[in-house]
């Protein structure tokens, strides 16, 4: 694709076929993106649909194969093996597809990652053939990387080769013309006026017009078969003027005695040059905006050390594999210096890892038992032992790729306008090129102007064929396409601009999402011990981070590391409230004041004095409730974040709105609230009421985005024009979310608002730099400065032109690549906390 006209033509075709529900072309990344129904329309259909419309096309994924690994088999020489190899796959748990390709000896399987992986399909199919099959990982053919250096090889090699017979055609035209004895020797008459100048320039710039230049004439074929126009057009047009207008005076001279002819051959070949060269340059560039994934991906290590047990838990051997070959629950070592090859957590040993790939924090983490690990992170001084949770498709790493290849996808409402007014704009063009032939072409006839503004080489109808060639070509709109989405990919959301109000949740967003029991006080004759065997008994089956804290102190009573609590009948979790539960035969309920009230059981004045004083502490009260009677209250701290204050500070200045919206009592909202500087907050407030709050807010007229990192933040994320989920969050959270904000700091909410405004503010400063070629340099091509000053702009240096306009406008994308965040951010005095 060459242009946005090209992927316009290109979305519609996809979206007029019946299957089809939305379909999106990225000229920048010269991909689709194709939500559509399998049972109507396939894959395969919708690449033939490309195709049709003169575009290649090679599948990257089929979205299906988000768990989908290929093997290669060898050793089987029949049918009969393949299908017992086929057959062997099929009876495995959570196998979903098995697809065999004979010729290749290639198996594709699809499977579910909770119930079975890579490492047992391959034990099956070596088993299978009594030691005779050798089963190993089919090797990538990394089909667009490979499809992109190969472009970019060949327009290289056309360059060359163009450059090979235009510089000839250059010199005879234009500089041997003022070397004496050259000179001569090329005006040398060979047929009647037919000089060896002219026949060497026709014989040398033909090959450059039609075997060089094909791709122009076949991309012009496909679009004007599809009712459209684009650079090609433009391209085939100009230099086909200029070369056959150059070959009918070659014609002309040869068969005539007396007729002088002037060609115009250099402009056609050093015009196909020249574009040549400026997409060789525009595909390098534009390979550097994308570059970020193929940086992402090259994290991941190659092999890891697999650790087997027994079923007592003692380590049998361990043994190197390809890293696609671990499976959810595989316990992975993690030697100093190697990378974490998947997601886990660590079930053994101490280290420090450097999370800086990944979340761009600079320190290495500490990490010991029970502390998660990112794929991708290096270890930097001890062993590790890691149990895998996420792999493949579902570790962070995959996630992040996905989100970026999503993010180069997305078209911003700037980008829409400027496909619409590219549409008109190559059919506006051409009517301009010929309107400007025809003004200077009747001027000169009808004596319009002093002859003497003819230059001497040429006629009026020559001058008048070059400004009209001039115009068609300075005007390419590729800059234009390209303005908008090559900022995109090297920045971020660009909603963020607007945003004038952020919603914060409080638990694991303003504060550090770590809390800790800090008192308990018993209303009832009761051994603290009991009291918490209870309640951890109900709170173990709660995700919820309190919840999490209240069983981390209960296990102070225990002296047993892996004591099993009482089981918990009847568990329900009442999000934003507590929970419920049969513990033996005794009725609990743990849970905020809400709950107690709602379920009828009255709290006594003592509870209540209780709750104020956590409140006024910005503590959270829990109340705890045996058989519909208040036995205790449980005070639980969760200090704030770093810089929080700072953060809500500056965001202020930036003339931006804060307002906390938490599930947390009244009183410990307002001491947070009042800590941090927010005036306006909304407690006790469960999953549905902070989303209502979202777009009442919204229908007050204000941009909002959301900060959150609970499950119970999905609806608002949603709601919110933009979505920001706290790295640290849940996966539900992160999903529903635009924006992750990986380190959990707050001070990345300012700098993603910033970053933002920078990418509009270098998409703006794009457009000034593609309108304005077209602007300045239309006029100038179409002869406005000729004549007060006899300057014109050859047809070739105007192909140059718009070449650079397109080179020029993503290299100043790339600019943002060293964006660096905003100083003040620099300058917080960041508090570490330490909880005992």
């Amino acid at each position: 694709m060459t242009c946005t006209t090209c992927s316009n033509t290109v979305e519609s075709a996809l979206q007029s076929v019946l299957g089809v529900r939305k379909a999106i072309v990225a000229l920048a990344t010269e991909e689709a993106e194709i939500r559509y129904d399998p049972k109507l329309v396939s894959a395969d259909q919708l690449m033939k649909e490309v195709d049709e419309t003169g575009f290649e096309a090679i599948l990257i994924t089929t979205g299906v194969d988000r768990n989908k690994i290929q093997l290669k088999i060898e050793g089987v020489r029949t049918e009969r093996s393949m299908r017992i190899v086929e057959s062997s796959l099929q009876a495995l748990p959570g196998i979903e597809e098995v697809d065999i390709d004979p010729i290749l000896y290639k198996v594709s399987v699809s499977y579910k990652p909770d119930q079975t992986g890579p490492r047992n399909f391959i034990e099956v199919i070596q088993s299978t053939g009594s030691g005779r099959f050798l089963a190993t990982i089919y090797p990538e053919g990394g089909g667009r990387e490979s499809h992109k250096r190969e472009e970019i090889r060949q327009y290289y090699q056309s360059f060359l080769w163009s450059l090979l017979f235009t510089i000839p055609v250059f010199l005879t035209s234009m500089v041997f013309m003022y070397i004496p004895g050259v000179n001569h020797a090329l005006d040398t008459k060979v047929v009647n006026m037919l000089t060896i100048g002219e026949l060497l320039r026709w014989i040398l710039s033909t090959p450059v017009q039609f075997i060089i230049g094909r791709r122009f004439y076949i991309g012009s074929y496909k679009a004007l078969r599809h009712g459209s126009a684009n650079m090609d057009v433009l391209i085939a047009l100009g230099t086909n003027t200029a070369y056959f207008y150059s070959l009918y005076s070659v014609v002309r001279a040869a068969t005539s005695p007396n007729f002088e002819s002037t060609d115009f051959f250099e402009t056609s070949s050093m015009l196909i040059s020249f574009i040549l060269l400026g997409k060789y340059l525009e595909i390098l560039a534009k390979g550097k905006t994308s570059e970020a994934i193929a940086k992402l991906m090259d994290l991941a290590p190659e092999t890891a050390i697999l650790l087997t047990h027994d079923e007592s838990g003692n380590l049998l051997g361990e043994s190197e594999i390809d890293s696609r070959l671990i499976q959810k629950n595989d316990v992975i070592k993690v030697v100093p210096g190697a990378k974490v090859a998947c997601d886990g957590f660590v079930i053994w040993g101490q280290s420090h890892v450097n999370e800086s790939m990944i979340t761009g924090e600079a320190r290495p983490v500490a990490k010991r038992k029970g502390d998660s690990v990112i794929g991708g992170t290096v270890n930097e001084n001890g062993v590790l032992h890691v149990r895998a949770t996420h792999v493949g498709s579902e570790s962070a790493l995959s996630q992040i790729v996905r989100l970026v290849e999503s993010a180069q996808m997305a078209k911003a409402p700037v980008q829409k306008s400027a496909d619409r007014i590219s549409q008109y704009f190559v059919p506006l063009v051409i009517t301009l090129s010929l309107l400007t032939w025809l003004v200077w072409f009747l001027s000169g006839k009808y004596n319009g102007y002093p002859k003497s503004w003819i230059p001497s080489s040429m006629d009026s109808f020559q001058l008048a064929l070059q400004f009209g060639i001039s115009v068609m070509v300075i005007a390419c709109p590729c800059a234009l396409g390209l303005a908008t989405p090559t900022a995109v990919m090297v920045g971020p959301e660009l909603v963020l601009l607007r945003v004038n109000c952020i919603v914060f949740d409080k638990t694991g967003t303003l504060t550090t999402g770590k809390p800790v029991v800090v008192s308990t006080r018993l209303l009832k004759n009761i051994a603290l011990h009991e009291f918490y065997e209870c309640v951890a008994a109900a709170e173990v089956n709660s995700e919820h981070p309190l919840a999490k804290a209240i069983v981390e102190h209960a296990k102070k009573f225990k002296e047993e590391e892996n004591y099993t609590w009482p089981e918990a009948r009847d568990f329900v979790s009442i999000t934003g409230h507590g929970v419920k539960a049969m513990i033996g035969n005794k009725e609990l309920l743990v849970g905020n004041k809400s709950l107690m009230i709602d379920s009828g059981i009255q709290i006594p004045d003592q509870a209540l004095e209780l709750l104020m004083e956590a409140e006024e502490m910005a503590q959270t009260g829990i109340l705890v409730a045996i058989n519909h009677e208040i036995l205790g209250v449980i005070a639980i701290s969760d200090p704030l974040k770093p810089a929080a204050q700072d953060v809500i500070s500056i965001l202020k200045s930036m003339n931006v709105r804060s307002i906390m919206v938490t599930g947390d009592n009244w009183g410990t909202a307002k001491a947070i609230a009042k800590e941090v500087g927010i005036d306006t907050i909304v407690a006790e407030a469960t999953p549905e009421e902070k989303a209502v709050k979202v777009k009442e807010l919204q229908m007050s007229g204000l941009t909002v985005a959301m900060v959150g990192d609970g499950i119970n933040d999905s609806p608002a994320l949603i709601s919110a024009d933009v979505g920001m989920a706290i790295g640290a969050g849940t996966d539900i959270a992160i999903e529903a979310a635009d924006i992750v904000l990986m380190k959990s700091n707050l001070d990345d909410v300012i700098t993603a608002i910033d970053l933002s405004r920078k990418t509009f503010s270098r998409i703006r400063m794009n457009y000034i730099w593609a309108l304005g070629y077209n602007i300045i340099g239309i006029p100038i091509a179409a002869g406005a400065l000729f004549p007060s000053t006899r300057f014109r702009l050859p047809p070739w240096i105007a192909g140059a032109a718009m070449a650079a306009s397109s080179v020029s406008v993503v290299l100043w994308s790339l600019l943002l690549k060293n964006y660096k965040r905003p100083k003040k951010l620099d300058a917080l005095h960041i508090r570490g906390i330490m909880v005992e």
